[in-house]
């Protein structure tokens, strides 16, 4: 009896597995090594033979940069908030320093307007961004 019970149980899943159709999704974007520019790998010598290297030895790319900056005594990332002195108009934007294609600015108010704060994603290709509270212009 469990013998004919296990058959029939088994043939319903495969009945119900057959009727399934197929989904396939991809998680991430194809890139090929030729979409990406020639840019220079910036790495350190290294660590010497039989030592556990420093984090200067070893540092590479943005890391390195900011190791190299720091020698010289500046600073390679700029952590200063922005100061607004005016609003930002369409004819005079609120300039946003950025070398990216996009940069999130953190809106809380014109000078003599407070609000709570508003992020906005700053776009180079949209040319202005305003921030829907107080209607401050941006721009990359």
């Amino acid at each position: 009896m469990f013998a004919a019970r296990r058959g029939l149980i088994k043939a319903s899943f495969a009945r119900v597995s057959a009727q399934r159709p197929v989904r396939s999704f991809t998680a991430a974007a194809v890139r090929f090594s030729s979409d990406h520019g020639n840019s220079e790998i910036l790495q350190g010598p290294g660590g010497k033979p039989g030592r556990v290297p420093t984090n200067f030895e070893q540092s590479t790319g943005d890391e390195r940069r900011e190791y190299l900056a720091a020698m010289e005594g500046k600073e390679y990332f700029d952590l200063n908030p922005l100061e607004l002195e005016t609003k930002g108009t369409r004819q005079n934007p609120t300039i946003v320093p950025s070398g990216a294609a996009w940069r999130l600015v953190g809106c809380n108010g014109a000078p003599g307007e407070a609000h709570e704060l508003m992020w906005i994603r700053v776009e180079r290709e949209h040319g202005i961004d305003r921030c829907p509270e107080c209607g401050n212009a941006f721009k990359l």
